[in-house]
C-alpha cells in the first residue's frame, strides 16, 4: 500500500506478524488513499497485545491476522514492542482512524458500505455519517445474519461496488468475512472495526481524555467492566515477553 503514496512507512514483525509504524494519524489515513484521493485496495487491521498473544497460541488466529495487508499499532503494548525494536510509532486508535477515513471519504464522494452492529446502532451511525460528513453510503447490513444469509450479503456488496467496506462484527468473525468478501470484490479497501459504530453513536463511551493521554484506556475499561479481567490476564505474559525482547 505504501508504494502508491508519498508516505514512508516501516513494517516490522511482532511475534512473526508485520506491524506498520505511523508517525501520526495523518500518515495512517494517507496510506489508505493515493495523492489523488483514490482508495487503495487492501485490508487494515488493528493490532494490540491481546491479538498478539492469541496469535502466538492459536495458528488459526495468526493465519487470519496475516490476511491483512496493513496492520497498525492500536494498543500501547504494540507501540512499546515496536519501540524496543528501534521503531517509533504513534498509537493509532482504530475508532479514530475509521472516523478520519470516513471524513475523507465524505469529502471525495467515496462509495462506502457498512457491515455490523445492532440494526439500531448501525442505522444511527449511517444517519450521522450522512448528516455530519456527507458520506456516500451505498449500502449497509447489521451484523446479525446467519451463515445462510452470508452469501446474499456478499452478493449485495459485489453488486454495489463500494470503494470502502468497514465491518464491525468482532474478531475473528469480521476478519473471516472480509477475507471472503475480498475474493469476490478485491478492488475495495476493507477495515475490521469491532465496536467502533457503538462508540461513534455514543451507545458505548470511550475512556476519558486523561486515560487516553496516559495510555491506560485498558485499565479504565477494566474498572468499567471487571469481567474483562480474564481476557486481560494475557497482558502479564505479554509484558514478560516484551521485557525479555522475545516479541
Amino acid at each position: 500500500m505504501t508504494g502508491s503514496t508519498n508516505i514512508k512507512t516501516i513494517s516490522t514483525p511482532i511475534s512473526g506478524i508485520d506491524v506498520t509504524a505511523f508517525q501520526n494519524m495523518e500518515a495512517a489515513v494517507s496510506s489508505v488513499f493515493t495523492p489523488e484521493n483514490q482508495v487503495i485496495p487492501g485490508f487494515a487491521l488493528a493490532m494490540n497485545a491481546e491479538k498478539v498473544m492469541s496469535a502466538r497460541s492459536n495458528p488459526m488466529v495468526k493465519k487470519v491476522l496475516k490476511m491483512a495487508t496493513l496492520r497498525y499499532a492500536d494498543g500501547i503494548g504494540v507501540v512499546l514492542a515496536l519501540r524496543r525494536k528501534g521503531i517509533v510509532s504513534a498509537k493509532i486508535a482504530g475508532c479514530e482512524l475509521w472516523e478520519h477515513i470516513m471524513a475523507k471519504a465524505g469529502k471525495h464522494g467515496t462509495r462506502v458500505f457498512l457491515v455490523g452492529a445492532h440494526a439500531s446502532v448501525l442505522e444511527s451511525a449511517v444517519d450521522k455519517l450522512i448528516k455530519t460528513q456527507k458520506v456516500n453510503i451505498v449500502g449497509y447490513q447489521d451484523g446479525f445474519f446467519g451463515e445462510s444469509d452470508e452469501q446474499e450479503v456478499l452478493n449485495r456488496i459485489v453488486e454495489l461496488k463500494p470503494e470502502i467496506v468497514t465491518v464491525a462484527m468482532g474478531s475473528p468473525r469480521q476478519e473471516k468475512f472480509i477475507a471472503m468478501c475480498r475474493k469476490l470484490h478485491p478492488s475495495a479497501f476493507y477495515m475490521g472495526v469491532g465496536g467502533t459504530y457503538d462508540v461513534y453513536v455514543g451507545s458505548v463511551k470511550r475512556a476519558p481524555a486523561w486515560a487516553l493521554k496516559y495510555n491506560i484506556e485498558w485499565l479504565y475499561r477494566l474498572f468499567q467492566s471487571p469481567k474483562r479481567a480474564k481476557r486481560q490476564l494475557v497482558l502479564i505474559p505479554y509484558l514478560l515477553l516484551l521485557l525479555a525482547g522475545r516479541l
